[in-house]
């Protein structure tokens, strides 16, 4: 018992010796990957604000800050790694990240999809940060691009994270891709009302918004001969192309027109239906040639409807003949 207790004490001892021995290099090791660790965010952090005020490099200067970062601490973690263990060579770490990649690449294979799909919507830029996009379902201002994810704020202050994989592989529509953007809506005007005259009066109401511009000029098009109206549509610009200015811009757009409409007389109808009953108590009823069907059939006299009441009792004589003829 004696002889297994001092074995596990000179073991022990041994390793607090080790342990002692690689003290200082743990420490000169630790040292050394902290500043390299700092370097590489302060180069992020330069990169940054460099391509911070140019509009063109802003992605790519996040592509490039978080590319030198990831550079410099891995260089950091070789160094330190050299200096706790000397016989550590980096090529023996890159031998041994050889034979796991497979293996990394299935257990990871979304991670590096969406890593490599962020990377590149950085280098491309269909989109930058503070644009507005729809994608599905969802429509917002882009907060960040990430590699791994892109974030959107949506207009009623939710955040949404969507994975950049799905957005580089789907459609997105950028609505502040261009500085002017063109909107529109659908008016309707009764068939009695001139259409000349309406599309003049719809395009005075437009110029007379100080929202809509000028160049490119806004238009107004006959869209449709519908059931009980005229649809005429309006066009215009805005600029900026954002959410909001679009809403502002339709609101007073909407009530000019509506009120210069309704100025000078211009009929804003809805819709209206006709709906005709057929009495299935006529004494003709099946006759094509004398039937009603909300008007007079030829030039016959319109037979007189009946009474439900006579009717039930027309049709309870019938079945009696039958039953007397049945018996006969």
């Amino acid at each position: 018992m004696k002889a297994e207790i001092s074995l596990v004490w000179k073991k022990m001892q041994s390793m607090i010796d080790g342990f002692t021995i690689l003290l200082p290099n743990i420490v000169l090791a630790l040292i050394v990957f902290a500043i390299f660790f700092w370097f590489g965010r302060e180069i992020k952090r330069v990169v940054r604000r460099v391509t911070r005020h140019h509009h063109q490099a802003r992605n790519l200067g996040l592509v490039l800050g978080r590319l030198a970062q990831g550079t410099i601490v891995l260089v950091g973690l070789f160094v330190a790694l050299s200096i706790v263990i000397p016989t550590f060579k980096a090529g023996d770490l890159v031998q041994l990240l050889g034979i796991s990649g497979v293996a990394i690449g299935f257990a990871f294979r979304d991670i590096l999809q969406n890593f490599l799909a962020g990377i590149l919507i950085l280098l491309t830029e269909p989109f930058r940060i503070d644009d507005q996009i729809v994608f599905k379902n969802f429509e917002g201002t882009v907060e960040n691009i990430e590699t791994r994810a892109t974030t959107i704020l949506t207009y009623d202050g939710r955040r949404i994270v969507i994975p950049n994989a799905e957005l580089f592989t789907n459609s997105v529509t950028v609505n502040t891709a261009f500085d002017k953007r063109r909107t529109e809506y659908d008016f309707s005007i009764g068939y009695g009302d001139d259409i000349d005259g309406a599309k003049q009066l719809m395009l005075e109401a437009l110029y007379s918004v100080n929202e809509v511009l000028k160049d490119p000029a806004p238009d107004v098009l006959v869209l449709d001969l519908a059931e009980s109206t005229v649809k005429i549509r309006v066009r215009w610009w805005i600029a900026p192309p954002r959410r909001i200015d679009d809403m502002r811009s339709r609101d007073k757009v909407i009530c000019a027109v509506k009120k210069k409409l309704v100025e000078n007389g211009i009929d804003l109808p809805y819709p209206t239906r006709q709906i005709l009953f057929h009495d299935q108590t006529e004494e003709t009823d099946g006759d094509r040639s004398l039937q009603r069907e909300g008007w007079p059939a030829g030039k016959s006299k319109v037979p007189k409807p009946r009474t439900i009441g006579g009717s039930v009792g027309k049709l309870a004589q019938g079945r009696s003949q039958i039953d007397d003829n049945g018996k006969s």
